[in-house]
């Protein structure tokens, strides 16, 4: 059997960060699993959730759209955005219509599967929570802000990061956790994108409990903006630690010399595009990844 047959990988976070990843897993199919972050506001999500409710699918959407390799009229379909001056102008099609699914009551993971089914996409791609929930933050000066697109616009540094309301994991999503050999961190916006996931208690457990699997914390390749931007990579690991119930990161995988973190061990490799520095080179990650799995 071949590594992809017999190895398990689970990759977790949200928009860009995630969909590079999984494409960089695609020759898994169905043993890579992709855990989704769903606490978006901003955007066309965002005035979804807004009229509608429901989890964010922006996300989601964005992965399944990174992982389309047979361009079809479906997959036109699913990555249309509309453009005018009404009120569907900026509206992506895609996000509509697993909207449509949920109001359906088709079960949030059944809706995924569903498009996933349709355009031809192996790996599996589970939200976090099938339940609504937005991003709660506190900064060092003592103030709160609820919502995504507000933590990322908060002017100071963040000394909490919770979840509004406290929501259940998607089983299936721990269970993929659990039976995984590689758990995969990043890269992706660190407070919005990876942190979110990791909040959900069954999610940090599961992460703690499952020792045989190496757990793996891939670094942006540009700086970010915002309070995440004021933290340093140590701080980063420390949160992802905390939220795992002290489960340690294995190994740091980024591009630059990392001498100041003695307590990690770091892989510095080269990751970039060759045709856009701030992006991740997907055969270079594939690459990176087999050789941890190989280890």
């Amino acid at each position: 059997m071949t590594l992809y047959q017999e190895k398990h990988v689970v990759a977790i976070g949200g928009g860009h960060g995630l969909g590079r990843i999984l494409s960089a897993l695609k020759d898994f199919g169905q043993n890579a699993t992709g855990i989704v972050a769903t606490t978006d506001n901003g955007g066309s999500t965002g005035r979804i959730r807004n009229c509608q409710g429901g989890i964010a699918w922006g996300d989601t959407r964005n992965c399944i759209n990174q992982l389309i390799t047979s361009p079809s009229i479906s997959s036109m379909m699913f990555e249309y955005r509309f453009k005018g001056s009404g009120e569907l102008d900026g509206h992506n099609l895609g996000n509509l219509m697993l909207t449509a699914l949920d109001n359906l009551s088709v079960r949030p993971l059944d809706a995924i599967n569903l498009i996933r089914n349709m355009l031809k996409v192996d790996i599996n791609i589970i939200p976090m929570t099938e339940h609504p929930s937005d991003l709660k933050a506190l900064d060092e000066n003592g103030q709160w802000v609820t919502g995504e697109t507000s933590v990322d616009e908060m002017p100071d540094k963040l000394v909490r990061l919770d979840l509004a309301p406290e929501v259940p994991a998607t089983k299936e999503g721990v269970l993929a956790i659990e039976q995984a050999d590689a758990i995969i961190l990043g890269p992706g916006s660190f407070l919005t994108s990876i942190m979110p996931p990791l909040l959900l208690p069954e999610i940090g457990r599961a992460i703690e409990i499952n020792k045989k699997a190496k757990l793996i914390f891939i670094e942006n390749l540009s700086p970010e903006h915002g309070p995440a931007g004021k933290m340093s990579l140590q701080e980063k690991l420390e949160w992802c630690e905390r939220t795992c119930r002290g489960r340690k990161i294995d190994v740091v995988v980024g591009e630059e010399e990392r001498l100041e973190l003695k307590n990690w061990r770091c892989l510095n490799t080269s990751l970039a595009s060759p045709n856009r520095v701030w992006r991740h080179d997907r055969e270079k990650l594939q690459s990176v990844i087999e050789t941890l799995l190989g280890e």
